[in-house]
């Protein structure tokens, strides 16, 4: 809060109007004696010092005189006197106010209040004026005068640079005086933006062209020469005026960047009272797979799925109709081509001034991969065995997932939180005061990467949308994901103002797909265990052949992801031995020819068992199992294909596969020892292996040889 000190030399009269005045402000101090305001001048700097205009003139002039030279507050004047022309004196001083000490001491005070607020108010809002003048004096008199309200003034009096400056920085105001020689008055006046108020300064000589000033709409014309309190009230009164206008149209800007982050981020639809659909947004369009020209003016039964009890529609509408309430709930909706969606819906009734419905609007949210994803874990856990009540509370988990997946908030454009909404603290387990003003690193988790975000909020500051998963953690330290959507949101001038966010919480569905994910790598750990033990193979040889497949992808520059897939598709490498009668597998001795070729025939047995597969883990582990025994010089099976011809996932597993099988004990061979395995490597390379992925393997061995050592077989 501001500080005021208020010097008055009726001791009787001042604490009486200081007392008063403590109980509108708060923090007031008094003085009353010229050598108690240096002393307190001396201890503290007051924003506001209000002074009473003794009637000893020169003894006041002194303490004028003080003030202006050892403080910058502003000055508010009581006085007995309704002296005009000192008051206009005092105005031209930077005076904020000269108030008549006959008056009710509560006025005085309330006006002394108001005025300050005003002035602090106009610190944060648009307070540049332009002032088109070239008198030194004027200039100078016209900033004593306007400074000390808050307005920032800018003087200009040639016509490129007045038109420059108003295409650099907003103004609230721009005052001409129509004295100012080599400029078309006229032409300046029709080039400034219409909506910026214009005060013509004019003397007794420009009565020729105010008539046609008149007629281009300027704000307002002060005759010369100017009365401080008339030109006081009408800089404030317009100001006033530009601001309202301006924040109307910032707040009609601002709706319009809501309704537009709701229109991408939901599905909408808007009817009337009757239920006929008057708007549908792009979203709608995309899921339905209607045009707005087949929707418009047709009921919302145009999608509804037969699945959907009529019950529901009922509950809806007497919700909505009658109650005049929102309904919030599930819906299965059917598409132009017959397949289904389901979306989390809200419905509400839009009233008038009457409590009349005026139409409905509803806001969708699609839930399809999220119910779809339910019902196959479900399906999954019941093949697995796990009990009903397992898989009914696994639901109601997925359920309370959904049905807290609306995350809301607001930052300003440094990143500070100045809005959540509820959803926000209970899925960070943080409250809203502990969230408001901090940024949303109070919910980064230690995975996510610097130029994560370095990358959203370059997208964001420069006035696009981002979309993306983010990894967080809450208050407690649990791990949460969600699906979010940030928007910038922006004024009429398309300047950014903040930032909304809107998520939705799909930790369930993380979770899912990673024990998912973990099932399958668990049966494809099995299917690849069953191939090497009908040849009687080592246990950890799949493990080992995966790790190595892994680690030599990652060295030959494949993504993160991409290395993740062979390692869990590389254990089916030998999976067509399944098809291999024990009299040729487990053969003790050498193969004839016809047994090595049925031997051959298990890569085109595991190729056929997996390539039907759409799983992307299942499509890999098939070209593994197809070409892992081809060869870099062609001389490979089944099909004798050369070079890079053979797929980059056959060519690493082969070198996984041999490495490993030479140092293991086999039913026809004993294990070699590192430098005749190391030799050979060296000898077919550009024979046998892909002579690129050799040289990484001796480059990184010490990597090889702990993975061996660390799964060898007991």
């Amino acid at each position: 809060m501001s500080s005021i000190l208020v010097i008055d030399h009726d001791i009787e009269f001042g604490t009486e109007f200081v007392k008063v005045l403590k109980t509108l402000w708060g923090d007031v101090t008094y003085s009353s004696s010229y050598d108690q305001t240096v002393s307190l001048l001396n201890q503290k700097r007051y924003d506001y010092i209000v002074v009473d205009l003794e009637s000893n003139t020169s003894q006041f002039n002194d303490m004028l005189n003080y003030l202006s030279i050892t403080t910058e507050s502003k000055l508010i004047i009581l006085s007995n006197s309704k002296d005009t022309q000192y008051k206009e004196y005092l105005f031209n001083k930077g005076c904020l106010a000269y108030l008549y000490k006959k008056d009710s001491i509560t006025d005085i005070c309330e006006t002394i209040v108001n005025t300050i607020v005003t002035i602090s108010q106009r610190k944060d809002e648009i307070n540049n004026i332009l002032l088109v003048q070239d008198s030194l004096f004027s200039i100078e008199h016209i900033e004593n005068t306007l400074s000390s309200r808050s307005y920032t003034i800018t003087s200009k009096n040639r016509y490129n640079d007045i038109l420059q400056t108003l295409e650099d920085k907003l103004f609230c105001m721009v005052i001409l005086d129509l004295e100012v020689e080599d400029i078309d008055h006229l032409k300046l006046i029709k080039n400034i933006d219409k909506k910026i108020p214009i005060i013509i300064l004019s003397g007794d000589n420009e009565n020729c062209i105010l008539e046609k000033i008149t007629q281009l709409g300027v704000s307002d014309i002060i005759k010369k020469p100017i009365s401080s309190k008339e030109f006081i009230y009408k800089i404030d009164f317009w100001h006033k005026f530009f601001m309202q206008a301006y924040n109307l149209e910032s707040q009609q800007v601002i709706l319009a960047e809501y309704k537009d982050i709701v229109d991408k981020a939901s599905i909408v639809s808007k009817t009337d009272p009757k239920g006929r659909i008057t708007y549908v947004n792009k979203n709608f369009c995309k899921i339905s797979g209607y045009s707005e020209y087949e929707l418009i003016g047709k009921p919302h039964n145009i999608v509804r799925h037969p699945d959907m009890p009529k019950e529901a529609f009922k509950d809806m509408w007497n919700t909505i109709k009658n109650k005049k309430q929102t309904w919030h709930g599930k819906v299965k909706n059917k598409k132009k081509n017959g397949d289904f969606y389901i979306v989390d819906t809200f419905a509400k009734p839009i009233l008038d001034n009457n409590n009349e419905i005026k139409e409905f609007i509803a806001l969708r949210n699609d839930i399809t991969e999220i119910e779809q994803t339910k019902e196959y874990f479900k399906q999954q856990h019941n093949i697995l065995g796990d009990s009903l009540e397992s898989a009914m509370n696994l639901a109601k988990e997925y359920e309370f997932a959904i049905d807290n997946s609306n995350i809301v908030s607001r930052t300003d454009l440094e990143g500070n939180i100045t809005y959540i909404n509820e959803k926000f603290t209970e899925v960070s387990g943080y409250s809203k005061e502990e969230l408001i003003g901090r940024k949303h690193s109070i919910v980064r988790h230690p995975d996510m990467k610097e130029s994560f975000f370095k990358e959203l909020w370059d997208t964001i500051l420069s006035g696009k949308v981002w979309t993306g998963q983010i990894k967080n953690r809450n208050k407690a330290g649990e791990t949460y994901f969600v699906n979010t959507l940030i928007v910038p949101i922006k004024d009429k001038n398309k300047k950014i103002i903040e930032f909304m966010a809107v998520r939705h919480d799909v930790s369930q569905i993380i979770k899912l797909h990673e024990e998912l994910e973990n099932t399958q790598k668990e049966i494809i750990y099995k299917m690849g265990e069953i191939g090497e033990t009908r040849s009687k193979e080592t246990g950890n040889h799949v493990k080992r052949v995966a790790l190595y497949s892994k680690l030599l992808a990652q060295l030959y520059g494949m993504s993160s992801e991409e290395a993740h897939l062979l390692n869990l598709a590389s254990p089916m490498h030998d999976i067509g031995k399944v098809g291999i009668p024990d009299s040729v597998l487990k053969k003790p001795g050498k193969l004839d020819k016809e047994e090595w070729q049925v031997m051959q025939s298990h890569s085109q047995i595991g190729y056929e068992m997996l390539n039907h597969s759409s799983r992307p883990i299942l499509k890999t582990a098939a070209i593994v199992a197809y070409e892992h025994h081809e060869k870099w010089d062609g001389s490979g099976y089944p099909r004798g294909i050369q070079g890079e011809d053979i797929h980059i996932y056959g060519r690493i597993t082969a070198l996984a596969d041999v490495f490993d099988a030479l140092g293991s004990h086999r039913c026809y061979k004993e294990a070699w020892d590192d430098e005749r395995i190391f030799a050979l490597f060296k000898e077919q390379r550009g024979k046998h292996f892909d002579p690129t992925l050799v040289d990484l393997f001796f480059e990184n061995l010490e990597d090889f040889l702990a993975i061996r050592e660390k799964f060898k077989d007991s």
